[in-house]
């Protein structure tokens, strides 16, 4: 008798565990449920963002931003208990906002600033860069600062920061700046390669990314203050709280544990996979930002 009771009380724990495991389920939403149901998290990545996210020789998404969505992806999969898959889609500075917000991407992983304008439409993760708007002109060309683009063509991505900078500039110090908006980074460096535009406006760690990507560093240089605060992060849909909530519990580990620091040095200061390297040490500003986001929430 005592051996029937316990194979039912056996059986009846293991029907509850099941019932509160389904339970438990059931009550994920937003990003958390549509991945536990298709087993896969949709990445929107760059073509041309180094050392952020761009493509590899074997035409792979890579870069600092790509490894730290990696480690959100883990997170989501043991959040939803389930190993998630990765899909790409590749996505440009025009078409991540509206990627995002559709859900045709649950996480945009490229160099996106996170702005109180872009917030009311997107959510971001904590900061994983700091940047600004500088200028790449070709060396021996007579511009020194935002001042000596006056009349000239410069070359801007769309639907970039960098794009209304330079904008709002020339209406203020009325510089008549002959905009050139182009796709992505890409064909904005392409537009001063080939002499149609005299610069390129853009984030300069971009700037200088593109100038290792090419081993053109003899050739270009970057130019002037900056013209703008940009920090980065992931973008993800607004109103999920439960994706919130993972994504800034895992930061808060990634940054305490030294994963940040470690993509930091992987991407920015070894060599890219192009044999390149940017050369460029974490600035005080960004030490300080993963230094308080390791601090766990009371």
């Amino acid at each position: 008798m005592t051996t029937i009771l316990g194979k039912t009380g056996l059986a009846c724990a293991v029907l509850l565990l099941a019932a509160g495991a389904a339970q438990a389920q059931e009550l994920l939403t937003g990003t958390l449920a549509k991945a536990r149901a298709s087993g896969a998290i949709t990445i929107g990545y760059r073509e041309s963002s180094v050392p952020f996210s761009f493509l590899n020789t074997r035409k792979e998404p890579v870069g600092y931003s790509i490894e730290l969505c990696r480690e959100l992806v883990t997170a989501i999969g043991n959040a939803v208990d389930r190993t998630l898959a990765i899909q790409w889609e590749p996505v440009t500075s025009d078409s991540r906002f509206d990627a995002v917000a559709s859900g045709k991407v649950d996480l945009e992983c490229g160099s996106t600033t996170s702005n109180l304008e872009r917030q009311k439409r997107v959510s971001f993760s904590p900061t994983i860069f700091v940047s600004g708007t500088k200028v790449l002109v070709k060396k021996g060309t007579p511009i020194a600062s935002f001042r000596d683009l006056a009349g000239r063509k410069v070359a801007v991505t769309a639907g970039t920061t960098n794009e209304k900078t330079l904008r709002e500039l020339s209406e203020k110090f009325k510089l008549g700046i002959q905009l050139q908006v182009a796709r992505d980074h890409a064909e904005s460096f392409a537009l001063v390669k080939s002499g149609q535009a005299d610069a390129f406006a853009t984030d300069d760690v971009l700037l200088y990314g593109l100038i290792a990507q090419e081993n053109a560093k003899a050739d270009y240089r970057v130019v002037g203050d900056f013209l703008s605060y940009d920090p980065y992060g992931i973008m993800y849909r607004k109103g999920d709280p439960q994706l919130a909530k993972v994504i800034n519990d895992s930061f808060q580990v990634l940054a305490e544990d030294g994963e940040i620091e470690r993509q930091y040095k992987r991407w920015f200061l070894r060599k890219l996979p192009t044999g390149a390297s940017l050369d460029l040490p974490m600035s005080a500003q960004l030490e300080t930002i993963i230094k308080t986001m390791s601090v766990k929430a009371e």
